[in-house]
């Protein structure tokens, strides 16, 4: 089978990113621009990402996962320490988010290390999280080989029914991490595919910038 997609065209020009208007900062800019994202309320989650690992089989794997916080360290998510992507960092910290927000024809590239949050952190959050989500956080070990659908929905009800009316402990296997960035590239969609790419890199405590041909 083979199909031609040629014609999907699409002209870039809502914004620009110009070097004058640009914070010496990524965090900063990357705040902006997730503010100006979520206040457009064109995309229906502003905090999804892909998050990009090397896997152990080493392959280059990517996935959605959604950022939970942020600061002027790094970016947070949380997830199953056992799972993929999990045994991935283990082995190798080094990942890649990247977030792209279409209605606003922009692009956040992050690169840095992933080091696990505190089991405090861990333990806030996970106690934050609707009562399904923790008991899906026992249930399914994630990304390993299962049976069926019918198997995992029988674990829910096993943990359902030893937890009712008990609060729910967060599981040993389960956590944050928190991606230290070491650099960043913003890319702003722009007319004749002439895009903005601008580029941070850390050197010492201080951000290198540049620009990028598109």
């Amino acid at each position: 089978m083979k199909s031609k997609l040629h014609d999907y065209r699409k002209l870039y020009q809502k914004h620009q990113l110009l070097e004058e208007e640009i914070p010496q900062d990524p965090f900063e800019l990357f705040h902006y621009w997730l503010q100006e994202v979520e206040a457009s309320r064109e995309v229906e989650e502003v905090n999804t990402m892909n998050l990009s690992t090397i896997g152990l089989d080493g392959f280059p794997a990517t996935r959605v996962v959604l950022l939970k916080e942020y600061d002027n360290e790094g970016f947070v998510f949380y997830t199953n320490y056992e799972s993929d992507k999990g045994k991935a960092i283990a082995k190798d910290p080094k990942v890649c988010l990247s977030f792209f927000w279409p209605a606003s024809e922009r692009q956040v590239i992050i690169k840095g290390l992933a080091q696990k949050t505190s089991v405090e952190d861990s333990e806030a959050y996970f106690h934050s999280r609707p009562k399904g989500s923790q008991l899906g956080a026992w249930a399914s070990q994630q990304s390993s080989v299962i049976p069926s659908r019918e198997y995992l929905q029988e674990k829910l009800n096993l943990f359902e029914e030893e937890y009712a009316g008990k609060e729910i402990p967060k599981p040993v296997y389960w956590g944050g991490y928190k991606v230290i960035p070491s650099q960043f590239e913003f890319w702003q969609g722009r007319p004749n595919r002439l895009h903005d790419r601008i580029y941070f890199s850390k050197e010492g405590k201080e951000w290198k910038i540049d620009r990028l041909a598109p």
